[in-house]
């Protein structure tokens, strides 16, 4: 087996393979990101998400900041007889711009949209607890894409 996992690194090695996060530059850029969001419970959850996801540098100051503005519906869906829902939709729709602070210039900005639904629930404590769970699921989700999409704006600003 650990033959098998050597040839395959050497194979990646002689093809030219870098991952992304072995890139110069990728890392130190992401851990020195400010995040800066709206007030609300979704976005305070997207911030834990995102300073976790960027590996956030407490100590160092930060180069760069990153300005969110959020926008959430919520749609119930599948209707039953009575009009009444068997489950929701959650949208999210996460605005961000990324201002390198040395500069005050915008140097990205993106959508990033996510989707989640949770089930119905005729208990109100139950029906509580799952849509913050979808609140929480979606907060990951975006900060995930958030996190690739840098990631990948970092490696390619690195390359000569």
């Amino acid at each position: 087996m650990a033959g098998l996992v050597a040839l395959a690194a050497l194979g990646l090695s002689a093809c030219g393979f870098t991952p992304l996060y072995a890139t110069p530059g990728v890392t130190p850029a992401l851990s020195h990101i400010e995040v800066v969001v709206p007030h609300g419970r979704t976005a305070y959850l997207l911030s834990q998400s995102l300073d976790d996801a960027f590996a956030k540098d407490r100590d160092a100051p930060p180069a760069y900041r990153l300005n969110i503005r959020i926008a959430e519906h919520t749609f119930p869906r599948g209707l039953t007889v009575n009009n009444v829902a068997e489950r929701y939709e959650g949208q999210l729709r996460v605005t961000y711009d990324l201002i390198d602070l040395s500069t005050g210039k915008t140097i990205k900005s993106d959508v990033v949209p996510v989707e989640v639904t949770y089930a119905s629930t005729t208990q109100p404590y139950a029906g509580i607890a799952a849509q913050e769970d979808s609140e929480q699921r979606a907060a990951d989700e975006a900060a995930q894409r958030m996190r690739i999409d840098l990631a990948v704006f970092f490696a390619n600003r690195a390359k000569p």
